[in-house]
């Protein structure tokens, strides 16, 4: 069993947001191909302290662990970037105990293959074995953006982040034997400015029989769910994509739907995402299972203005048959057919008007779920989306199998 040294940027567990999602099942299959050591970051030490769990998870799989609690805040990260004239991302993740760790794995003559899960990671890398780089999103294309529609005050230091990230990315995917990006709207792009050839698009998977309609969960109190039609948004609250995109829905969307109450449904909800609540507004911050509430929405919204990659909200409740309303950002790279098996609506107005026809029509709404399920089924299944990786890592056995 060959071994794979695998790189995070958060701890792979437990799988219940976007980045953990993806990075846990990439880290359950490479561990089905040998014996795989993990070099993680956590974001505190309740998050560290799920290593035990993740062990479990893999059926004990799990080689040598290194998780390290990350605790360079954003201003210093930003004062030592700027000193040292990095990117801030890579300064607010460097770490020497974690390098140590890594040139102590690479050292071994056993290690064939590097997973770097996240661009940060890639300052890592040791030299020698075949690499393949999982970006899943173009991170210095997200802070362009920032920089066009930011706080002024930042724009600056948006915009040089997004050029000193580009030049980091281009040079890791340039050493990488291949780069991996979560759509292939994302690699086109990544392709286009870089030049790169062997730049690939790995979607994300569903867990198909965790967000199954007929599974058995909690359902919601009818005094919880509440009277009338609901709307829902799910997230993790203090990202600005997602913070952004609820403060408008509520604000400019929700009006056009009297009567009907809106739901914001995550962790860790930043204070602008509280101030929302009332006027049909709830927030809930963490709740114990997201199906639940999928489950008592009527339709599921995304109505993202900047989205990056494939946005995990909107194949959980297309995986659970809701019927969902996404903004063309949160659509972007996902394999579905609009109007039949979710609905595309750009401006607020459109999502409104889209909203109210599924209300309306409850017979609608539930076939344009039911669809969504089907098309999860058929293109969404995690070993199917992950089966590349092997012959990424390992071209010479599989080479030889033939």
């Amino acid at each position: 069993m060959p071994d794979i040294l695998f790189l995070a940027h958060r701890i792979p567990f437990p799988p219940d947001r976007g980045d953990k999602i993806r990075s846990f099942h990439a880290l359950k299959h490479l561990a089905g191909l040998g014996r795989v050591h993990l070099a993680c970051f956590a974001d505190d030490e309740a998050d560290a302290g799920h290593l035990p769990a993740l062990r479990e998870a893999l059926g004990n799989r799990l080689g040598e662990a290194h998780v390290e609690v990350r605790r360079t805040g954003k201003a210093a990260a930003a004062a030592r970037a700027l000193l040292g004239r990095r990117p801030v991302s890579l300064t607010a993740f460097d770490s020497p105990s974690l390098r140590r760790f890594v040139q102590r794995i690479a050292a071994r003559p056993g290690l064939a293959a590097v997973f770097a899960f996240s661009g940060q990671m890639g300052q890592f890398v040791p030299a020698g074995p075949r690499f393949v780089m999982d970006f899943c999103d173009m991170d210095s294309a997200k802070f362009a953006a920032y920089a066009k529609s930011g706080p002024v005050a930042l724009r600056w230091l948006m915009k040089r982040e997004a050029e000193m990230l580009f030049a980091f990315e281009r040079e890791t995917a340039a050493r990488a034997d291949a780069s991996l990006f979560v759509s292939e709207a994302e690699a086109d792009l990544f392709r286009s400015r870089t030049g790169l050839a062997d730049v690939r698009a790995m979607s994300n998977g569903i867990d198909l029989d965790f967000f199954d309609p007929d599974a058995a969960f909690p359902r919601l109190a009818a005094e919880e769910r509440g009277l009338g039609p609901l709307l829902l948004f799910t997230g993790q609250m203090d990202y600005r994509p997602n913070i952004e995109a609820v403060t408008a829905f509520a604000r400019h969307v929700l009006p056009l739907l009297p009567g009907v109450r809106f739901a914001v449904a995550g962790r860790k909800p930043a204070p602008q995402v509280v101030a929302l609540r009332g006027q049909g507004v709830l927030v809930t911050g963490e709740v114990a299972d997201i199906r639940s509430w999928l489950a008592a929405a009527d339709v599921v919204v995304a109505p993202l203005g900047i989205a990056r990659g494939i946005q995990n909200k909107v194949l959980e409740a297309m995986a659970l048959a809701r019927p969902v309303v996404a903004s063309p950002a949160a659509f972007e790279g996902i394999e579905a057919e609009p109007g039949r098996e979710l609905i595309v609506a750009e401006s607020g107005d459109d999502q409104a008007q889209a909203i109210a026809r599924l209300l309306g029509d409850p017979k609608a709404a539930r076939a344009l779920g039911a669809a969504a399920r089907v098309r999860m089924e058929s293109s969404y299944r995690w070993d199917s989306r992950l089966a590349p990786l092997e012959r990424m890592l390992f071209p010479a056995a599989r080479k030889a199998a033939a």
